[in-house]
């Protein structure tokens, strides 16, 4: 409608006036001022109002806007839907009968007053809406003011944080300085306490070789030549006096104020040993000098078992001509150097143990006798009573022997007994302890196979924690089963044919040599013990030390067993022995090379029992053929049966 378009420029020119550029300055409330204070001044047409209303008066337009009004109808180019517009509009159809002049004034005054209500209305308006724009920027404040403030707490609450942390890192350091200030005065007071051990050590040493040297003297007078013997004994003054000198050398040493070491008492106690020895000797010279020789009976059956074994070693020798390309390489029946040096050194070992303790051994009174009797049952008594029955009855057998070799009390026989009461208590108990181990192979694990294990378990625990006592089984095991180092001893010229046997292991006693059965039995079972032992460890020990004794050991045995020309019948029974026990775990380990040195023993090694091996002793060597065979066939070797399972020990 041309009215719309009228209104619309009248509003245009109302935004171009003074009043229609108003600006929204966000510092009004902080001066004080009114926000509409622009708005109430005194309004007044702009220079361009003139212009339109003659266009208004000369529109024919307005004519029919005139026209068209009614007492219900409005002037749309004023106000749509205003009730003011609509009486403005009436009045201005009134004044079509006035005055042109009279007309216009009047017309310009209603027009200015719907004016000045547009713009209280647009006024009110904009009023309104500025509010609602305070409002939004005071939400925005206040939402940047809790951000700020959500912001700062989470600042301060890490910084809190930060602060926990770096205190707690500061009592951590605080602790690990208070702990290490702690071990070293711990280890300051051990070092003062070494000391202390050491120098008590030291006088006890002194006052052992004083007695040493005054009882050396007193044997050595027994061996003054005297005549009506009818003995020379010029041989045996003349050593009684080297041994003399060789004492006094060391008891020289501590007149400077030195003690003497270790390795001296060792010196002075081989030599009293010796002394001893020499007088014993002396003495079976001149008791027994017409006693030398023994009957022709014995002396023929002698000759007739050393033919025997004569005619042993030359099958030995021929098994030897089977492989001449290997010849060389392996051994008639001796170890290596190096094992044969250590198998010398652990029984050299043992028998120094065993010299240590002899004047507990040989105590005739009776308060002496009662606590080596007591000290052995202490030993002895809990391994008996090793089994596979539960984990925590074999944790207990392994305490009680920890607190026996540790020095503290132990309940046996009804009483408390300690390695303490005596001086030379620990070594008894080691001693006796180790021997023990090694008759539980010989004896429990050859009729009972499977008891190895917990044996075994024990033993590796023991001798972790004890490593003399792990040298003294082997010693032990050395000696009733040379087999294990692996030896096969020779005979030397002159030695007893009954010797001879108890070299090799068989049981000598007055009624004859054990039979090959019971022989086989027992080299069996330790032989078990000892593979068994290999592979195990004490699973309450440390976590970061090996094995005392591990595979390692395994490899080497079983590596220079296949190094040394076969022997019948024993050499069969215990590589079958060994490989069914130890056999799985050397594969893991091993893997490989395992599997070349089972080839090898089947091929090259086998040929060679057979040779060596009659008729009547086949089953061993059967046994092992199996063995292999069915190894070899599945590339596989089962565990052995009574191995420890991890349930086991939380039974």
């Amino acid at each position: 409608m041309p009215a719309e378009n009228l209104r619309w420029e009248t509003l245009q020119a109302l935004k171009n006036s003074p009043k229609g550029r108003i600006t929204y300055d966000p510092r009004w409330s902080e001066r004080g001022e009114d926000i509409l204070s622009g708005c109430k001044d005194v309004l007044s047409l702009s220079s361009r109002s003139g212009v339109v209303l003659e266009r208004l008066g000369s529109s024919p337009l307005q004519k029919s806007c005139f026209l068209s009004c009614s007492p219900r109808g409005s002037c749309a180019g004023l106000s749509g839907e205003n009730s003011t517009s609509a009486s403005s509009s009436g009045s201005i159809c009134e004044l079509l009968g006035r005055p042109s002049a009279e007309r216009e004034q009047t017309a310009l005054k209603l027009r200015q007053e719907v004016h000045e209500r547009l713009v209280a209305v647009v006024a009110s308006s904009e009023s309104e809406q500025l509010k609602r724009f305070e409002e939004f920027m005071e939400l925005k404040q206040r939402q940047e003011f809790q951000s700020m403030r959500d912001m700062m707490d989470r600042e301060t609450k890490e910084s809190i944080g930060r602060q926990e942390k770096l205190k707690e890192e500061q009592r951590h350091r605080m602790k690990i300085i208070n702990l290490r200030l702690r071990e070293a005065e711990q280890q300051r007071l051990r070092e003062a306490e070494l000391e202390r051990q050491r120098q008590a050590d030291g006088r006890d040493r002194l006052r052992n070789l004083n007695t040493i040297q005054e009882e050396i003297l007193q044997l050595n007078q027994l061996l003054e030549p005297s005549s009506g013997t009818g003995t020379d004994l010029g041989a045996y003054c003349t050593r009684g006096n080297q041994l003399c000198s060789q004492l006094s050398e060391v008891v020289r040493k501590t007149a400077e104020g030195e003690f003497p070491s270790v390795d001296d008492m060792t010196g002075a106690e081989r030599a009293l040993h010796e002394m001893r020895a020499l007088i014993r000797l002396m003495q079976e010279d001149v008791a027994q000098a017409p006693e030398k020789k023994k009957n022709d009976e014995e002396e023929e059956e002698r000759r007739s078992k050393h033919e025997q074994l004569q005619a042993q070693q030359e099958a030995h020798k021929k098994a030897a001509r089977v492989s001449p390309k290997r010849k060389r390489k392996r051994k008639v029946g001796g170890a290596e150097d190096g094992t044969l040096r250590w198998f010398k050194e652990l029984q050299e070992s043992a028998a120094r143990c065993a010299l240590s303790f002899e004047q507990l051994n040989a105590a005739k009174d009776a308060q002496t006798k009662k606590l080596k009797l007591e000290l052995q049952k202490a030993s002895s008594i809990p391994v008996s009573q090793i089994s596979s029955n539960s984990g925590s009855q074999l944790r207990e057998i392994f305490d009680k022997i920890d607190k026996l070799l540790s020095g503290r009390s132990v309940v046996s026989g009804g009483r408390n007994i300690s390695t303490s009461q005596h001086p030379q208590g620990l070594d008894f108990v080691s001693f006796k302890l180790a021997e023990k181990f090694v008759k539980q192979g010989e004896e429990e694990v050859a009729s009972h196979h499977e008891a190895a294990f917990p044996i075994a378990v024990v033993a590796s625990g023991v001798w972790e924690l004890h490593p003399r006592v792990g040298e003294l089984f082997l010693a032990h095991l050395h000696k009733k089963c040379p087999y294990s180092v692996p030896h096969y001893p020779p005979m030397k010229d002159g030695t007893p044919v009954e010797e001879y046997q108890r070299i090799l292991g068989y049981r000598v006693d007055d009624s004859g040599v054990e039979g090959q059965d019971s022989f086989l039995k027992r080299m069996s079972g330790m032989i078990r013990l000892y593979a068994a032992v290999i592979q195990l460890k004490w699973p309450y020990g440390s976590k970061q030390a090996a094995a005392p004794h591990g595979l390692n050991h395994g490899w080497r045995w079983l590596a220079q067993m296949l190094n040394m020309e076969p022997l019948a019948d024993i050499t069969a029974t215990l590589l079958f022995d060994f490989l069914e026990v130890c056999g799985n775990a050397l594969m893991k380990q091993y893997q490989t090379q395992f599997w070349k040195l089972i080839v090898l023993l089947k091929e090259e090694y086998f040929p060679r029992i057979e040779a060596v091996t009659s008729s009547g002793q086949m089953g061993s060597v059967i046994r092992l053929k199996q063995f292999l065979q069915t190894s070899l066939q599945s590339r596989q070797i089962r565990p052995p049966k009574g191995q420890l399972s991890s349930m086991f020990w939380g039974s």
